[in-house]
């Protein structure tokens, strides 16, 4: 309803004339309060919690991530010493003193050329002279066989002390392996050493066997040659002639 200029003068007239507590109570504005609600804040709470386990959890799989990528370089690291070099020069000392075996080598067709030549049957037309000389080349041979025996023994006996420390050293450092290739790389040289010290070992046994052996054709070709020079001696006309003879003078 629209009130016109007059009407609404009197009506303010009105208010201001009516008593005081017949006069209208203007509404006043509702101020804010705070609620607590317990639920929502149980529910907040458990809330965070969750999520600080999730944190949690994640922090504790990156951590066990980089102790596995910790574990994986230790496992490839390589072993700081090689024992190669030194096992390859063991080896090769031996197999030069090997090599270096005098009148008849470790070779099956100089040992098979040698016995026909030297050793064997003793040929009946051959003079004594070069009986002589056969049987000193003989003698030569075995006692070139002995020495070679012996000089194979000293280097072999010289490799231990190298191979002592060696081996020390290797079982320390697999003692020590921070991690899997470097146990398997210390007992890979282990192994390597223990196969160039059998080797030395075969090669003393060869050199022994070959000076026995060379000792042993000796023998048995100067029994051999002693039988022929018998038989010459004994043939008539050929070897001793008796006679009479004269120890003391008158």
């Amino acid at each position: 309803m629209t009130l016109s200029r007059p009407r609404v003068s009197a009506f303010a007239v009105a208010l201001l004339t009516a008593p005081l507590g017949l006069c209208p109570v203007l509404p006043q504005p509702a101020q804010a309060l705070t609620v607590y609600d317990p639920w929502n804040y149980a529910e907040n709470m458990i809330s965070a919690a969750r999520a600080l386990e999730q944190i949690n959890n994640q922090i504790t799989s990156l951590q066990n991530e980089a102790q596995m990528l910790i574990n994986q370089a230790r496992n490839l690291a390589s072993l700081p010493r090689s024992s190669l070099q030194q096992i390859q020069q063991s080896v090769q000392r031996t197999q030069q003193l090997l090599g270096q075996a005098q009148s008849i080598a470790f070779d099956v067709g100089q040992i098979d050329q040698a016995f026909q030549q030297r050793y064997g049957n003793i040929p009946l037309s051959a003079s004594d002279a070069d009986l002589v000389a056969g049987a000193r080349s003989r003698w030569q041979t075995t006692v070139g066989g002995l020495q070679d025996a012996l000089r194979v023994q000293a280097g072999v006996v010289g490799n231990v002390d190298a191979n002592k420390s060696e081996m020390a050293t290797l079982v320390g450092q697999s003692q020590g392996a921070t991690g899997a290739l470097q146990a398997t790389q210390a007992g890979n040289q282990l192994l390597a050493l223990q196969s160039q010290q059998l080797s030395d070992l075969i090669a003393v046994m060869s050199a022994n066997g070959r000076a026995a052996a060379l000792s042993e054709a000796e023998r048995a070709t100067a029994a051999e040659q002693g039988r022929e020079q018998r038989r010459r001696f004994l043939t008539p006309g050929a070897g001793y002639q008796a006679g009479n003879a004269r120890m003391f003078s008158n």
